[in-house]
Order: C-alpha cells, then sequence, then structure tokens
C-alpha cells in the first residue's frame, strides 16, 4: 500500500492512512492462504488485491459506490453492487471461509443481523470498529463536540456512521448474541499495539480489529 503524496500536508489524513495499513497487514495474518473470501464494503478493492497476490485467495467483493466498483474493476477484483442491509442474505448459501467487514459495521442500519447473517455464509468473520468510548472521544463530548479521530475522521455532518459503538458494547453484543471472539487486537491513535490499549482497551483504543468464529 502506498500513503497518496497528496494527503503529506494533512497529518489527520497520514494517520487515517497508517491506520488502514495497520488493520490491512492484521487482516492479512487471520485469512489463510487458499481460502474463499468475501469482503463486505471492499472499497476500490486494495484489501482483496492485496489478499489475492499475497495469500491466494479467491475473493469477492460487495460494494454500493460506483467509483469504488470501477477502481475494482480496474484491479481485476470481482465485484457485485450491493446495499449489504439489504444484500447479505443473498450470499448465505455461498459457502465462504472468511468475510470481511473492515470499517462498515457502523454505517449499518443492523449491524447485528449483518453480523449473524456473515456468520451463516462464512466460517469465520473479520470486523473492525472505532471504538466510541475512545479517551479523546470522551474529551470531546464533554467539550460539547462530536469527535474526529483518526478512526472517525469525518466530521459530524459528513459521516456516514450510524451505529457507533465502544468495545465493551460490541464485546457485549458479540457476548449476547452467541459470537465467539477468537482473536481481538486493540490499537492506539499512533495505529500500535500499544501496552494502554491491550490493558485497558474501552479507553485507550482507537479501534478494535476482530476474528469472530460460531458455536
Amino acid at each position: 500500500y502506498e500513503i497518496p503524496l497528496r494527503l503529506v500536508g494533512s497529518e489527520m489524513c497520514i494517520r487515517d492512512s497508517l491506520m488502514a495499513l495497520e488493520i490491512s497487514k492484521i487482516i492479512t495474518d487471520w485469512v489463510p492462504a487458499r481460502s474463499k473470501v468475501i469482503d463486505f464494503g471492499c472499497g476500490d478493492g486494495s484489501l482483496l488485491k492485496d489478499l489475492i497476490n499475497t495469500k491466494n485467495i479467491c475473493g469477492y467483493g460487495v460494494e454500493i459506490d460506483h467509483q469504488m466498483i470501477d477502481k475494482c474493476i480496474e484491479k481485476g477484483i470481482s465485484v457485485i453492487e450491493k446495499d449489504i442491509d439489504k444484500g447479505i442474505q443473498d450470499f448465505e448459501l455461498s459457502n465462504f471461509d472468511i468475510a470481511i467487514m473492515a470499517s462498515s459495521i457502523q454505517c449499518l442500519k443492523n449491524p447485528n443481523i449483518a453480523m449473524r447473517r456473515m456468520l451463516r455464509l462464512s466460517n469465520k468473520c473479520i470486523v473492525t470498529l472505532p471504538n466510541f468510548g475512545y479517551w479523546k472521544c470522551r474529551l470531546a463530548l464533554l467539550a460539547g463536540k462530536m469527535p474526529v479521530t483518526p478512526s472517525l475522521p469525518s466530521s459530524w455532518y459528513e459521516t456516514e456512521n450510524l451505529h457507533l459503538c465502544t468495545i465493551s458494547d460490541f464485546e457485549k453484543l458479540c457476548s449476547d448474541s452467541g459470537f465467539i471472539i477468537d482473536e481481538r487486537i486493540f490499537l492506539n491513535s499512533s495505529s500500535k499495539k500499544g501496552v494502554l490499549a491491550s490493558i485497558m482497551p474501552n479507553i485507550f483504543a482507537s479501534e478494535g480489529v476482530y476474528l469472530l468464529g460460531k458455536k
């Protein structure tokens, strides 16, 4: 992956890019070689392209943005135009090894239903999410402002987020829904696996990355 030079003048954009790079590395480590993968909200297809090149996967993307779909096609990625909220169930008979939803779960109308459906169509799923309990978010709210962080880079009037949650909220949802957390990694605002982020993730983690299974 390459950080665009046009972002060099913006510290927030650079941090956002670094966070995306680190998350991509974690996901790549968790995806088995030669597996069948579907990426919901695949964007421009960069993650799938990297997984195809490094892990020899059979990959499919689901995206609704026409510009992103065009970029997927340019990369040779098999992509389907679908609204994730309405279309996940269409893949339930496809039997994927891994389903990925990176930085999209908070944009859905019914994230709990989406996760349940993801685990019906795949053996495992990878979910990443910004932590609304992160200490900088808390400070911003105390100051009477909606937070802007590397994991939540958009202003309140530009964001697509519908259901922001904390690390504790997400893990309670997993517990209540019977999802098994096989792996979890917490990243701080520097896109690192910091000690504080690992010990007290609900306060010091900017982003959570989860590998989920089913009972």
